[in-house]
């Protein structure tokens, strides 16, 4: 399919959420008040303005504060790093220091003495649809599934361990049985962005009947039914932001679609070990109004 540039009203929601920014840097600058600028849903905002941005939010956020405090530091002699540190949101001037250099290559002092423009300018180049990409979206009405589910909490990198805790209570109980029961998997957030002790991923399996009582904190859910954009991702699913990004980057802001407030989903179509991880197919499942 051909991708088209985003639509107008989708630029002005963003343009609404950049400007916004700009004039509350001391504010409430988080995902939750940020998705409500744009009337964007808080489930998906961090992937649609780091697709639209070219970074993600925080680190955008980030970026903006620490502009404000170069150009003080520059025109302002009497604004010491201490308070430049604070303004930037930082809680120490070791912090804002650290942050500093990792953005302009030397320290705040060094910057008042000696601006460099050039890395400056570097810094700011944030890019917007710097590249296209052709995929194939299916919308599709999905019924309801009732599965169950055993929640992760902690680092993206621990999922496997949770996953084979999963397999094993699926081949004990019985309920869920591999061969003939969907396999699903529910982030309830970005492992590229959420803090690691944060992360929560649900591990789930098709079920028929209740799930049992058990000692494993698996319990039953229902994924909602209603339109989904769907998108194949092949490949290890260690990878699967290659392909979520470019939902949102690309295809989302000419669809003309409006997401529902709920997580997205995947749909494991392949089996492990059977299948190794490199030959995976995944469908993506993106919810829609």
């Amino acid at each position: 399919m051909s991708v088209r540039s985003p639509s107008s009203a989708y630029i002005q929601r963003f343009d609404a959420v950049l400007a916004y920014i700009d004039a509350n840097l001391d504010g409430d600058l988080s995902v939750k008040a940020l998705s409500q600028v744009a009337s964007f849903s808080p489930f998906h905002f961090h992937r649609q303005f780091g697709a639209f941005v070219g970074v993600p939010v925080s680190r955008y956020v980030q970026l903006m504060r620490l502009r404000r405090a170069a150009h003080g530091l520059v025109a302002r002699a009497e604004l010491s790093v201490l308070n430049a540190a604070l303004q930037a949101g930082f809680e120490s001037p070791e912090a804002f220091s650290r942050a500093f250099r990792r953005a302009f290559g030397m320290s705040p002092r060094e910057f008042r003495k000696a601006p460099n423009w050039h890395v400056w300018n570097t810094v700011f180049a944030i890019p917007h649809f710097s590249r296209t990409v052709a995929m194939h979206v299916q919308i599709v009405d999905f019924s309801p599934v009732r599965v169950a589910a055993l929640e992760h909490c902690g680092p993206p990198e621990l999922v496997d361990k949770s996953v084979n805790t999963f397999i094993q209570w699926r081949m004990q109980s019985g309920q869920s049985p591999i061969a003939s029961s969907r396999s699903f998997g529910i982030p309830y957030g970005n492992p590229d962005t959420t803090p690691a002790h944060e992360f929560r991923f649900a591990i789930c399996g098709e079920i028929r009947q209740a799930v049992a009582a058990n000692e494993l904190n698996i319990r039953e859910l229902t994924i909602p039914g209603g339109r989904y954009a769907v998108v194949r991702h092949a490949g290890s699913p260690d990878h699967i932001g290659e392909t979520i990004y470019p939902i949102y980057r690309d295809w989302l802001p000419s669809s003309g679609e409006e997401l529902r407030d709920q997580p997205l989903f995947f749909e494991y179509l392949s089996v492990y070990p059977e299948t190794p991880k490199d030959h995976w197919q995944t469908d993506i499942y993106v919810p829609l109004r």
